[in-house]
């Protein structure tokens, strides 16, 4: 993308990240997690901050839902709105990341295009891909939003894993890989925390 030439930027007198990093005593990251409505995301989210507030971490969650209803209420799902949804999200997890703080992300991310993208604004070495596995029949047995009854009905279009594809990933793509389908939240919580403290805690 061009800069216009009446933009001028500062990053070059802003306190730089490793300044910040090194007030807040820990390794900034961008942890995106994604799957199927219902697979767990959020939740699993949710425990982990709280495990990483508990050990002296600064966090912040950017959550799928929470985001469309207000910086990207004007989007829908097609495919070029889904890209746009990540390509803004991904600059804003960007933002967090260069003031030191650990980023939890939640969205659904069907397509590899689409983790690529995130992966490309954020940067590769600072962004961990993590898949949140429950098959497409158990989500809609959980059914915590209503959202797959209202699919089956009809009332909602080009849903997820039912008339929008679903790219799961595979070896090549080296994300991490945490199943709610055979095991509790809390194990996945508690596997993911020790794999992801390491990571940001100075020590």
């Amino acid at each position: 993308m061009t800069i216009p030439v009446n933009i001028h930027t500062e990053f070059h007198r802003m306190l730089s990240r490793d300044e910040k990093e090194a007030q807040l005593g820990q390794h900034s990251h961008v942890f995106w997690f994604y799957g199927l409505s219902g697979s767990g995301k959020s939740t699993l989210a949710n425990s982990i901050e709280r495990k990483l507030i508990e050990s002296g971490i600064v966090t912040k969650i950017l959550d799928g839902d929470n985001i469309r209803s207000r910086l990207n209420k004007d989007l829908g799902f097609s495919d070029e709105d889904r890209l746009e949804n990540i390509r803004r999200i991904a600059e804003v997890a960007r933002l967090f990341l260069d003031a030191g703080i650990v980023v939890l992300t939640s969205f659904i991310t069907p397509k590899r295009e689409l983790r690529s993208l995130a992966a490309e604004v954020v940067g590769k070495d600072d962004l961990t891909p993590v898949y949140v596995h429950a098959s497409f029949k158990t989500c809609a047995a959980r059914d915590v939003k209503g959202l797959y009854a209202k699919a089956t009905a009809g009332k909602v279009a080009e849903f997820t894993g039912k008339d929008s594809l679903f790219e799961a990933p595979d070896e090549a793509d080296k994300d991490w890989v945490i199943s709610t389908e055979s095991q509790t939240e809390e194990r996945s919580a508690d596997e993911l925390f020790s794999r992801i403290l390491p990571l940001v805690k100075k020590t």
